[in-house]
């Protein structure tokens, strides 16, 4: 089958699919050397979603936000790149939250988060999910006791309406102590999910398990889907049909902040792209399918690994298609 880069002109409106992300907006406040160097629009979907506004897709952010200058500062980024906030809730009674994000030497961040909520709930308004629309959700958020009645509303409609549902638990290492506590809402979502993706640090953290054929094995129970990020050493599939690695790209990383946030928003491209939907994952994708969806996810993460900023730039819409085909020739 000859290798063909994907068309950088689908956005949301030729599609006739809508992309929802489901998740925390907050100010990320970027140190190095314990010095600022930087501040900007976070929170492991709202990254995904911004980069998929810059590739025109028109994507919609679920969340809520105080009515603050920290809150207009979000808000009014995601709407300058393309984003909607059509589903941002805007709290009178809150103020918006703050991730401080230390840089170590490998440029990987570790955070403290500062939130400030009178109290914790979704907007009550529900989206017109339709057939092979894309949700996206994840992190702490998706499993937060104040947030999960509505959260589960939106993804139990979705579900229903036949969106596609890809799923980050983003489970870090600070929450590892409450797996316990927090396995039933983890599995249950990965339950929902028709694509599982998430790094092997974040399984390690919720199970125990090092090995990605151990992890891939356990979370067969509840999902066919399932893609394993191992830095380095590249990505792993597993499916009914098989499973596979695919390679990383080498390259010396300016920040690994929103690597795996915008590798979700790659898988979703490569699904928007490849015109995959409900019908066609359900039936089981080609090795070359897969290879495109991996392709995409790996460039878009590898993109912001080169960067400063937590999603695409904005004109990687013009260079996509290139970094997938040069991705497919690599692992041809």
């Amino acid at each position: 089958m000859p290798l063909r880069p994907f068309p950088n002109w689908l956005n949301s409106m030729n599609t006739g699919r809508t992309i929802y992300g489901i998740g925390e907006a907050l100010l990320d406040v970027i140190f190095k050397n314990k010095q600022p160097i930087g501040a900007t629009a976070g929170g492991s979907t709202l990254n995904a979603i911004v980069s998929l506004g810059r590739m025109d897709y028109q994507p919609f952010l679920i969340s809520e936000i105080g009515n603050d200058r920290i809150g207009d500062i979000i808000d009014d980024f995601l709407l300058k790149n393309g984003v909607s906030d059509r589903y941002l809730y805007r709290r009178e009674d809150s103020r918006s939250p703050l991730a401080l994000a230390f840089l170590n030497e490998n440029n990987d961040a570790e955070y403290e988060i500062f939130k400030d909520y009178a109290a914790q709930t979704l907007h009550e308004e529900m989206p017109p999910f339709t057939a092979d629309d894309i949700v996206t959700f994840g992190s702490f958020y998706s499993i937060n006791p104040a947030f999960r009645p509505q959260l589960l509303k939106y993804l139990q409609r979705a579900k229903a309406a036949g969106a596609l549902l890809v799923y980050d638990p983003n489970y870090r290492n600070h929450h590892a102590h409450k797996r316990e506590q927090m396995q039933a809402a983890l599995e249950e979502n990965f339950a929902l999910a028709d694509v599982v993706r998430g790094s092997n640090e974040d399984f390690q953290n919720i199970y125990g398990l090092q090995r990605v054929e151990d992890v891939a094995e356990r979370l067969h129970r509840f999902s066919k889907h399932i893609i394993i990020t191992a830095n380095a050493k590249g990505s792993y599939v597993s499916t009914p049909n098989g499973a596979a690695w695919y390679p990383a790209v080498p390259l010396q990383a300016v920040s690994t902040i929103g690597a795996g946030d915008n590798f979700n928003a790659g898988i979703i491209h490569g699904l928007l792209a490849g015109r995959i939907g409900r019908k066609e994952l359900e039936g089981g994708l080609s090795n070359e399918q897969w290879a495109g969806i991996i392709a995409s996810a790996t460039v878009f993460a590898t993109e912001v690994c080169q960067l400063s900023d937590n999603y695409v730039a904005a004109d990687f819409k013009e260079r996509v298609d290139e970094a997938v085909l040069a991705y497919l020739k690599l692992v041809d």
